[in-house]
Order: structure tokens, then sequence, then C-alpha cells
């Protein structure tokens, strides 16, 4: 199980997730569930361009930051997403954070959302980040302690309005792994 830069190799596994993901009723908006799975699977190369022009902060629309995405995968499955903001935005600093993440629904609650966070932690000390904002939902007990089990600190809790769940805010300080 490793991550990896998204890629060609996993179309079948990641179409497989999507249709999971848009069975769900969740209170998170997941960046997946605004993806078409039609067109993404006509035009899957396009998709993996935008993924990796994101991360050079090209073709981004106005206020978005650069981020670089990667795939949790185990063998040819693709089990989730993790994503590095590189910087943050003034609403990214109140609810967003510079990680985000999320486990296809059928590989939940096996350790994959632990794992992930490890995982891309030093990657985001490599982009230059000292200390991480990572950000949940107050009803979301499984980020919240996997976030915990990853070192994060609670700061405090921030209101998204409109009756939506209360945004957990902790931060992580970055370290490069040993060798």
């Amino acid at each position: 199980m490793h991550l990896i830069l998204p890629s060609m190799k996993y179309k079948d596994s990641y179409l497989d997730a999507l249709e999971e993901y848009l069975q769900l009723d969740a209170d998170d908006r997941l960046d997946v569930l605004v993806l078409n799975p039609k067109s993404l699977e006509k035009d899957f190369q396009t998709y993996i361009t935008q993924l990796h022009e994101e991360s050079e902060g090209k073709h981004l629309p106005q206020g978005y930051v650069p981020q670089t995405t990667y795939w949790l995968v185990d063998g040819d499955e693709f089990i989730g997403r993790v994503s590095i903001r590189h910087t943050l935005t003034p609403e990214l600093l109140r609810i967003g954070g510079h990680i985000g993440y999320d486990i296809r629904p059928s590989e939940r609650g096996r350790g994959y959302g632990t794992k992930i966070l490890e995982l891309v932690l030093p990657k985001a000390k490599e982009l230059g980040i000292p200390k991480a904002l990572v950000t949940c939902n107050d009803t979301n007990l499984g980020s919240k302690k996997i976030i915990e089990a990853n070192g994060g600190v609670f700061e405090n809790s921030e209101s998204q309005g409109n009756g939506l769940p209360r945004k957990l805010r902790y931060w992580i300080t970055l370290k490069l792994q040993s060798i």
C-alpha cells in the first residue's frame, strides 16, 4: 500500500469507487461528488492531466490554490485520495485546512484513513509546510480519531453556518521521516 500521483492505470478501480461515493448520504462535500462518471469514463486522461496541473498552479479557478493530489493504492485497487493545499486562503485557514482526504466507502473502517494521513504528512513537509492544518466536521468521529492518531492538536471549532456541522481545526507539526 502506497501513495501515487493519479494514473490511468487505476481508471477502472477509480470509477468503481466513484460509484460508491455517489451512493453516500454524507454531510461532507467530497470533491469527487462533482464529477460526472460518464464524462470521466470517456476522457479519464483529461481528468488525470487536470489533477497534475493543479499541483503546478495551472488553470485554477479564481480563489483556488495549488494542490497536489495523491491516491492511496493497494495492488491495482484505488483505496482513497488525499490532497495537500500548498497555501491557505483565509477561508481555507478557517475551515478547509492544508490536507483533505477520503477513503472509498467500501474500504472505510479498516485503518486506511489513518494510513493515508500518515503517508502524506512527509509530502506536505517537502512542500515547505512546517505545520499542517487538518479539519473535519464535528459529526465525523472517524476523521477526528484519524487526525488525533497522527498527532493532531485541537485548536478550536468554527461555525460553517446554515445548520451545517461545526468544523474542528487541528494542527499537526510536521517532521521528515527518518531513513
